[in-house]
């Protein structure tokens, strides 16, 4: 599958927030783009074209039930192709829950 991945500004800059707090979080985020690539369409729709995946944080060593969640937008285009933009990344231990309008809000800036 050819999958390009687009992050956020605003996703870009909590990632590095949190590589600072858990070392190897880049080794868990290359496994989690490689396992996106496998399967686009995996964790829950929490509106049209958005998902939210839960993403290990081995560094924490509670799995992916402790680990962080990841905001996406799916724009697959065909089978085979698309962009996955990523908006937001938190720590579940921070919130457990985002809030829809800064989702929609960063879909937006996007011009998705």
């Amino acid at each position: 599958m050819n999958l390009e991945f687009v992050p956020s500004d605003y996703f870009a800059t909590e990632l590095k927030k949190l590589a600072k707090r858990y070392r190897g979080l880049a080794d868990d985020y290359e496994a989690f783009l490689d396992s996106l690539k496998e399967n686009p369409m995996q964790g829950t729709e929490i509106a049209p074209n958005i998902r939210k995946i839960r993403m290990p944080i081995t560094a924490k060593g509670r799995g992916k039930s402790g680990g962080a969640r990841v905001i996406t937008y799916n724009a697959i285009v065909a089978e085979q192709e698309g962009k996955i933009y990523l908006l937001l990344i938190y720590d579940k231990a921070d919130a457990s829950n985002v809030k829809m309008n800064v989702v929609k809000q960063i879909v937006k800036d996007l011009g998705l």
